[in-house]
């Protein structure tokens, strides 16, 4: 009779608690992408679509501002908002245009997709950068061939992700009324993100465990 043995991970990695990173997403998620669409929306209502334009993109470069001078990191997810955001504005006011508008970001998705497969080209893959923004990766994990192999692996996923959606982001802004599209738009996108990130972790726990890393959380302060 045969037993089998499981081996003990040869190498354990610490990571902070999962609350703080959680509190770290959601904080850059707000910062780039909740609050500056908040406010569109919300001077738009009340002063137009001119201000709101202006609103929103004022907000993603305070946010730049702020951290370069407070000296803090730069965050890749703010960086590329910002980035998007100036491109919309400039032709969202020389057009007039709340459809241009909307279909910029769409289109701003496939340009995303095309990042991540050039990432995976040069061997410097996008997945990893803003994987640094929500959880602060350490050195000796980063520098894993498995976790390196991972992350060019999951830059592709995530560009086929970004493809679906800009696909799906496409027809709903061509085939349904505004008020639709921004629901619509809302729940397909919110799944394919979420179904993307439960795939990334479990493979990236898998990968881990092929190479005999172990990960070992903090614990979350009271």
């Amino acid at each position: 009779m045969t037993v089998a043995v499981h081996d003990a991970p040869r190498h354990t990695i610490h990571l902070p608690a999962p609350l703080v990173i959680a509190r770290t997403a959601a904080s850059h998620l707000f910062e780039a992408t909740i609050a500056p669409l908040a406010i569109f929306y919300l001077v738009m209502s009340q002063l137009g679509l001119h201000w709101a334009l202006i609103a929103a993109l004022a907000w993603s470069y305070a946010s730049v501002i702020r951290r370069m001078v407070l000296g803090q990191r730069l965050p890749g997810l703010l960086l590329m908002a910002a980035g998007l955001f100036t491109v919309r504005t400039v032709i969202a006011m020389v057009t007039g245009s709340t459809f241009i508008y909307f279909l910029q970001p769409t289109l701003g998705t496939f340009v995303v997709a095309g990042l991540f497969l050039a990432s995976v080209r040069v061997g410097q893959p996008l997945a990893e950068r803003l994987a640094h923004d929500f959880c602060p990766l350490p050195d000796a994990l980063v520098r894993n061939s498995a976790v390196r192999r991972f992350f060019l692996r999951i830059s592709l996923l995530w560009a086929f992700i970004y493809l679906v959606n800009g696909m799906t982001t496409l027809l709903l802004l061509l085939r349904s009324s505004l008020p639709t599209f921004l629901v619509m738009r809302t729940v397909s996108s919110t799944t394919l993100t979420i179904c993307a990130i439960a795939l990334s972790y479990v493979w990236f726990m898998r990968s881990l465990r092929a190479e005999g890393v172990a990960l070992r959380w903090a614990r979350s302060r009271p």
